[in-house]
């Protein structure tokens, strides 16, 4: 059976044909009674509006695209449920798409999102994508990027001072009588990786006596937290250091299990902890843990804001929104 089309629905609802095309794209134009009508003859009729030719016409969608780096990580998925909420009040729906860390995946998504003509794209990138960016402005759709700063600058972004992050989080364990400390993170390449491991060594090369190992890992997980806790607790006690943070909360979640469960060290007394992002189950932890604070949602729904105010007036100039971490000290460290 075929679909039922405007037509068919003009001629139940017995109004033209742009009466029923203003009750889908301007009802504030038309009667509410006949919008009523209109909409009880497509109930009847089960018509289904042709998205993609509308698309056609307006040369773009109600849709927002987002890219986050790890789909696994709450951090992100805080994020993108504020950034729904934030569309949804403007009329928008977001589709999500997780780069899992691989730039082929990113370029996979930036490529169906193109195709979707998608009213503009907030990225959490893995590498740096301006060149591929300024195509599709130049196209029409507009990009933010969330959890990060464009190294040209050309873009509007929101983010988190991580620097003053990794500095925080080494502060607090020098403070608490640390002196040997590990940087547990990677791939190098996140800039969000290298961010945070700038802001520690910059704290740690403020207190002679202080210093700091650097832990590379795969990748941002769980998993590859318990293998670096697994080889950490395997060393003498002498070579070991005294405090870890992470990179993520993930990572600290596994670096706990290998070092407190496992291998039975005291956490603090004997290895301090600390994660980074302060995901719901940082505080839950079978050792509730220290972490450094970023407001995911507010990034999620500051992202948002900017992409629709850009979507509308493609002259703004672009905006970079910097907000400062804050410092949750739990158990974990406070021993």
């Amino acid at each position: 059976m075929a679909s039922a089309s405007v037509k068919d629905v003009a001629a139940l609802a017995r109004v033209s044909v742009g009466t029923v095309s203003n009750v889908l794209n301007r009802p504030e134009l038309v009667a509410p009674e006949t919008v009523e009508r209109v909409t009880q003859a497509m109930e009847k009729l089960s018509y289904v509006r042709n998205e993609a030719a509308r698309q056609l016409r307006l040369g773009h969608s109600q849709a927002l695209g987002l890219i986050t780096l790890s789909g696994g990580n709450p951090f992100f998925t805080d994020l993108a449920t504020a950034a729904e909420d934030a569309a949804a009040d403007a009329g928008f729906s977001v589709i999500v798409g997780n780069s899992n860390e691989r730039k082929d995946r990113e370029a996979g998504y930036l490529s169906l999102f193109e195709e979707l003509r998608v009213r503009g794209v907030l990225l959490s990138p893995v590498g740096d994508p301006a060149a591929r960016l300024r195509r599709m402005r130049d196209r029409g759709i507009s990009a933010v990027l969330v959890d990060t700063v464009s190294t040209d600058s050309s873009f509007s972004s929101v983010s988190v001072d991580d620097v003053a992050g990794g500095a925080l989080a080494a502060a607090h364990l020098i403070e608490s009588g640390r002196r040997r400390l590990a940087y547990v993170g990677g791939p190098i390449g996140i800039r969000q990786v290298r961010d945070r491991l700038a802001g520690a060594r910059q704290e740690v090369a403020k207190h002679p006596g202080a210093t700091l190992e650097v832990v590379d890992v795969v990748a941002l997980t769980v998993q590859e937290g318990r293998a670096a806790g697994a080889a950490i607790a395997a060393r003498p006690a002498s070579d070991r250091p005294d405090a870890v943070f992470a990179a993520n909360d993930l990572l600290a979640i596994g670096l706990l299990q290998s070092l407190f469960i496992n291998g039975r060290l005291a956490i603090p007394q004997e290895i301090a902890l600390v994660g980074y992002d302060d995901i719901q189950f940082a505080s839950a932890s079978v050792v509730p843990l220290t972490s450094v604070r970023q407001p995911s949602a507010l990034i999620g729904r500051t992202g948002v804001e900017i992409l629709l105010q850009e979507a509308e007036d493609p002259e703004l100039q672009p905006r970079h929104v910097l907000y400062q971490p804050e410092l949750v000290v739990r158990e974990s460290s406070a021993g």
